[in-house]
């Protein structure tokens, strides 16, 4: 457990799988974590009181983080409810899937719109009241695909690989300020996603990972948490991957 007391957080897809795991994670380090969710409201809440049975305190917070004037308002309300914010993860994320030929127009810009533009606009918001208070900690969620690529997930993995440029380059930026900028890149995780695929098909993911098995929620948010801390304090620009070896 890392020591978040008298830190607020923000976890963008909060309310369930990695991001719920990472918001929980935060919060028993003693963080004030805002959780933001799209629609769910329920699984926010119990995220929100999750954290709370843990010791932690918690809010939900619901806004569109493909909407720049949205996250704009939702870090001016935080930074001003709470006199600041320490530690942003960009973790919303969606994938559609398709073959190249058969992608459409509305797909590609869904994709863009929630993966990697919201990473810009929250970041932007972000930037200036942690520069002003000369620290933070920023985590993206990038993906194994944005590394390797994946057939069938052009849209998908080209915003992902987009977000490692983009968090380096940001990293360069902040880094006088002390502010640090980093990337989580998750392989194939065990979460409500995965679990529904077929069988033969989690057969395949696991021969391509030579632990021989998927890795969980929580293993991901230790690693977020880690970055998240005080302890990474001389790390900048890095990717940690979290893939059971599938990309090394």
């Amino acid at each position: 457990m890392y020591d978040f007391r008298n830190k607020v957080a923000l976890v963008t897809g909060g309310s369930r799988g990695i991001g719920r795991a990472v918001s929980l994670a935060l919060g028993k380090g003693g963080a004030t974590v805002v959780v933001n969710y799209a629609g769910n409201e329920a699984a926010a809440l119990e995220t929100c009181s999750m954290i709370e049975a843990a010791g932690g305190r918690a809010e939900a917070r619901r806004f569109d983080v493909a909407d720049s004037a949205a996250c704009q308002a939702a870090i001016d309300a935080i930074v001003s409810a709470h006199g600041g914010l320490h530690v942003l993860v960009n973790n919303a994320g969606i994938a559609i899937d398709g073959l190249l030929m058969r992608l459409k127009d509305a797909d590609l810009e869904r994709q863009l719109d929630v993966n990697l533009k919201a990473a810009f606009f929250l970041c932007r918001a972000v930037a200036r009241p942690m520069m002003k208070q000369r620290g933070g900690s920023i985590v993206n969620l990038t993906s194994v695909v944005g590394e390797m690529g994946n057939g069938g997930q052009t849209a998908y993995a080209a915003t992902k690989a987009g977000l490692i440029g983009f968090t380096k380059s940001l990293a360069r930026e902040l880094a006088s300020r002390g502010v640090r900028a980093n990337l989580v890149s998750p392989g194939f995780i065990d979460t409500d996603m995965t679990r529904d695929l077929p069988e033969d098909v989690r057969a395949r993911m696991l021969e391509a990972i030579p632990l021989g098995r998927l890795g969980t929620a929580d293993e991901v948010a230790d690693a977020v948490a880690w970055l998240a801390s005080d302890r990474s304090g001389y790390v900048t620009g890095e990717l940690i991957r979290v893939n059971g070896g599938m990309y090394m």
